[in-house]
C-alpha cells in the first residue's frame, strides 16, 4: 500500500525555518521531519510513498538524491561509458545503508490546496487502497491496526483522531460583540482532533475537483454526511509542528532519548 505525504505547503506560520526550505524538511535531530515520518510507516513495513511537492520542491527531490549517495559505497568507473556518445560514468553501488523505500516526487503545484495536491497524484495512486498524511506532524499510532480497522468497516475513508486538552479560556461572542458565555481554560475540556494518517479509497478522488478543493472542507464534509468518514480514535503520541516553540519541543525531546514517535529501532 502506498503512503501519500503533503509536503508542498509553506508553512508560514513556522517562517523562521520555512522561508529558507519546505517545512517538511526542517530538521528534528539531523534528519527532516518528513524522514521521521517515513521511519514510521516503513517501520510497519510500508515503504513506497509519494511526496507531494511544491514550495522549494527541488529542494525535496536533492534531499533523497543526496541521502542515497551519502548513504552507500559507490564506485565510479571513469573507463565505462552509459551512452553511445560516450557521455555519461558508470556507478556500481557496493554496500547501502539506506532504507528499502520507493519514493516519487511529484510537483502537485506552489498554490495547490490539500485536496488538488492528492488528485495531482492520482496517476501514481491508480486504483488501490492508500494511505494519506502530512507533512509536518509525527506520532506512534500503529498503522497496522489503523489499516485493519480501515478494512473492517469497510468504508471510503479513515481519519486518525487524537484527543487534546483545550486549555485556553473559549468565549462565545454574539454578533455585536457581546460576551455570552466564558469558560476558563481549567475546564481542560478534550476535544478531538483530525490528525492526518489517514486511509483512503481510490473513490476519494471523485470528491476532488481541481487545485482549489481543499480536502478537510467539502470533500471530507461530504463523506461525513454520506456516512462514509470514520475516524481511528488514537490515545497515544502525536505532535504537529506549526510553531518554532513545537520544534523546539521535539528537537528536546529526541535529544533526550525521549522522542515517543520513535517506534523503529537504530538503524
Amino acid at each position: 500500500m502506498k503512503t501519500v505525504i503533503l509536503a508542498g505547503g509553506m508553512g508560514t506560520r513556522i517562517s523562521e525555518e520555512s522561508e529558507y526550505r519546505p517545512k517538511p524538511m526542517i530538521e528534528i535531530g539531523g534528519k527532516p521531519i518528513l524522514w521521521h515520518i517515513m521511519k514510521e510507516y516503513s517501520h510497519y513495513g510500508f515503504n513506497e510513498f509519494i511526496i507531494c511537492c511544491g514550495y522549494k520542491q527541488h529542494m525535496i527531490k536533492e534531499w533523497f538524491a543526496d541521502y542515497f549517495l551519502y548513504n552507500s559505497d559507490i564506485t565510479f568507473d571513469f573507463t565505462k561509458k552509459t551512452s553511445e556518445n560516450g557521455n555519461g560514468v558508470s556507478m556500481e553501488i557496493h554496500n547501502s545503508t539506506t532504507e528499502p523505500w520507493k519514493v516519487t516526487c511529484v510537483d502537485t503545484g506552489y498554490n495547490t490546496m490539500t485536496g488538488g495536491r492528492i488528485k495531482r497524484i492520482q496517476q501514481y495512486v491508480g486504483n488501490e487502497t492508500f494511505m494519506m498524511t502530512y507533512g509536518d506532524g509525527v506520532c506512534d499510532v500503529n498503522i497496522n491496526e489503523l489499516v485493519k480497522f480501515h478494512e473492517n468497516h469497510g468504508k471510503k475513508a479513515t481519519l486518525t483522531a487524537v484527543v487534546q486538552k483545550q486549555e485556553k479560556g473559549v468565549l462565545d461572542i454574539s454578533d455585536v460583540g457581546a460576551v455570552r458565555s466564558f469558560r476558563e481554560k481549567k475546564d481542560n475540556r478534550e476535544i478531538p482532533i483530525n490528525a492526518g494518517y489517514m486511509v483512503l479509497e481510490p473513490e476519494i478522488f471523485d470528491y476532488l475537483e481541481d487545485d482549489m478543493t481543499i480536502l478537510e472542507r467539502e470533500p471530507l464534509e461530504r463523506l461525513a454526511k454520506e456516512g462514509e468518514l470514520m475516524s481511528y480514535r488514537h490515545e497515544g503520541f502525536w505532535q504537529c509542528m506549526d510553531s518554532m516553540r513545537e520544534k523546539n519541543m521535539l528537537e528536546s525531546m529526541w535529544k533526550n532519548g525521549e522522542a515517543k514517535w520513535k517506534v523503529w529501532d537504530n538503524k
